[in-house]
């Protein structure tokens, strides 16, 4: 499987919500619960031969002090200002019919609101892009260091990635059904 140029993705809803399920440390987006304005988003990276989403978040207030690691990175602009984050530890396997590609070209409808997000989300992309290499070197040596015998302290805040397989592969054939 060959590694794709870097871009932005959201996730089918429905998927996030069978992962949830399994696992509650992947995010809900679930409008039951107040969070049906979380919007799963990420990046693509290739590990193990699977597509795997990494995905960002808005920073919070314990990033700011954080360093990065195996399992974290700051995204953070040319002026030194902290646009976001990227979580390893919740990278997710995805398929290609779970993947809806951000559109981030603007257009006369957005809101103010709209267009602050969509250059926040082409900055983000393009601090990604710069780092690409870093960034799916990252991915596979955690995706390594949780699914193979290690003594990696940090694989207790990791997703089971093996057991996400299992549950991406069972989710896509009922769609295939």
């Amino acid at each position: 499987m060959k590694q794709e140029r870097l871009n932005l993705y959201r996730i089918d809803i429905k998927y996030i919500r069978n992962l949830h399920n399994i696992d509650n440390r992947v995010s809900s987006v679930s409008p039951q619960i107040g969070k049906h304005h979380r919007i799963y988003v990420g990046i693509v990276v290739i590990c193990n031969e699977r597509k795997y989403l990494v995905p960002l978040s808005h920073p919070v207030e314990k990033h700011k002090k954080m360093q990065p690691r195996a399992d974290f990175d700051k995204i953070i602009d040319k002026h030194g200002k902290l646009l976001g984050v990227l979580n390893y530890n919740l990278m997710i396997p995805v398929e290609e019919g779970q993947l809806i590609k951000i559109t981030l070209k603007s257009n006369n409808m957005d809101s103010p609101k709209d267009k602050f997000y969509k250059q926040l989300c082409i900055d983000e992309l393009n601090w990604c892009r710069k780092n690409s290499d870093i960034i799916i070197n990252k991915a596979n040596c955690l995706y390594k260091l949780c699914t193979e015998e290690s003594n990696y302290k940090g694989k207790i805040r990791c997703l089971d990635f093996k057991r996400l397989e299992c549950e991406c592969d069972k989710y896509n054939r009922k769609k295939e059904v």
